[in-house]
């Protein structure tokens, strides 16, 4: 009888711890664990980067270079981000990098070493929201109009790497499957990525702004 006991309270208590809450990336106050990357290696250190901070959103500035900004306290793999965004027009020019090896000096860096998930929806099934920019096609296009909030989430195990936007698969890529090969310096190298590295987000400029409510991380259980 105590052991049938003991067990319900086990269970009980099981059912009772609260779950995990995802970590905030983002604090909604300022840019802390956050740090601009110049468009071009040896850009003006001074420089404000392209985004602001205001009534609790991540904003990017229309006015300013084309500098993105990384999360500086951690590699980040087997884990999923989690992105809540909307934008002023479908052609907002953004993006998420994942997977950078390296504390980036450039946009190159993320860029060509890191994977970028396109935010941009103006593009074709190639290159829109969701899709690892270039390499993988849109499965679904379920973005949200512009004005409304998108929720997106994504999620890397090992080398592989899927893209929900909405609740809707939007990518799912292995990792190691051959991609198109790169057609234009704008698009990025080719090759293998790590299963882990620094994230970024993208200010690629134009007159569209994007505004991030939420980057949160849950890590792989």
């Amino acid at each position: 009888m105590k052991t049938f006991v003991g067990a319900l309270l086990v269970v009980a208590c099981a059912v009772a711890l609260p779950g995990v809450e995802p970590q905030q990336l983002f604090n909604g106050k300022d840019l802390s664990g956050w740090a601009r990357i110049p468009r071009h290696e040896g850009a003006p250190a001074n420089q404000e980067p392209g985004f602001r901070v205001e009534d609790g959103l991540l904003i990017s500035r229309p006015d300013a270079p084309e500098d993105d900004i990384w999360y500086t306290r951690k590699k980040i793999g087997n884990a999923t981000l989690r992105i809540v965004y909307k934008v002023s027009d479908r052609t907002a020019n953004s993006g998420i990098f994942i997977r950078i090896p390296v504390k980036p000096k450039s946009e190159d860096d993320a860029i060509n070493r890191g994977i970028e998930v396109q935010i941009d929806e103006s593009g074709d099934d190639w290159h829109c929201t969701g899709v690892l920019y270039s390499m993988t096609k849109a499965k679904a296009r379920p973005y949200k109009p512009a004005g409304e909030w998108n929720t997106m989430e994504i999620a890397m195990k090992g080398p592989r790497t899927t893209v929900t936007l909405n609740g809707v698969l939007v990518t799912d890529y292995d990792g190691v499957s051959p991609v198109p090969p790169k057609k234009g310096r704008y698009e990025p190298e080719r090759g293998p990525r790590p299963d882990s590295g620094y994230i970024a987000v993208q200010h690629h400029g134009g007159e569209a702004t994007v505004w991030f409510r939420e980057i949160s991380l849950e890590s792989e259980k």
